[in-house]
């Protein structure tokens, strides 16, 4: 199957599975991701609306998880009420605010977005664009 990405998926690592896993759960959920499947056993776990996406998990090295400077990792959301609720969530579960949600002049007309870092400092962004706008 022919998928609309280029991308098969994106990994991040975490520190501690568990609490990485109750946080993107209940993140995710704001912009319709689910858990697509649950590897707990391994200490890895994805996330997507319809196919696996997303990967958060413990790296298989058994070195401890870094974030990458320059890196980070974007989410669409359907709709602008949903970047709202994105970064007001991720707020709630622990996230760092890099960014409250709002147009972002410089990114194009129809950008409508706001950024986090997560609990193993991962960065994260949430944007919808409104295609009428452009």
């Amino acid at each position: 199957m022919e998928g609309p990405s280029i991308m098969s998926h994106v990994s991040v690592g975490t520190n501690n599975f568990e609490k990485a896993k109750v946080f993107y759960e209940s993140l995710l959920t704001t912009i319709g991701a689910r858990v697509t499947e649950d590897m707990s056993a391994y200490k890895w776990v994805s996330f997507g609306k319809e196919y696996t996406e997303f990967w958060v998990g413990e790296p298989a090295d058994g070195k401890p998880a870094t974030v990458g400077n320059g890196t980070h990792i974007s989410f669409n959301a359907p709709k602008k009420e949903q970047v709202d609720a994105f970064h007001a969530k991720a707020l709630g579960l622990g996230a760092k605010d890099c960014g409250a949600p709002g147009p972002r002049a410089d990114y194009g007309a129809g950008y409508y977005g706001a950024f986090v870092t997560d609990l193993d400092g991962h960065k994260i962004e949430v944007c919808y664009w409104d295609e009428s706008a452009t």
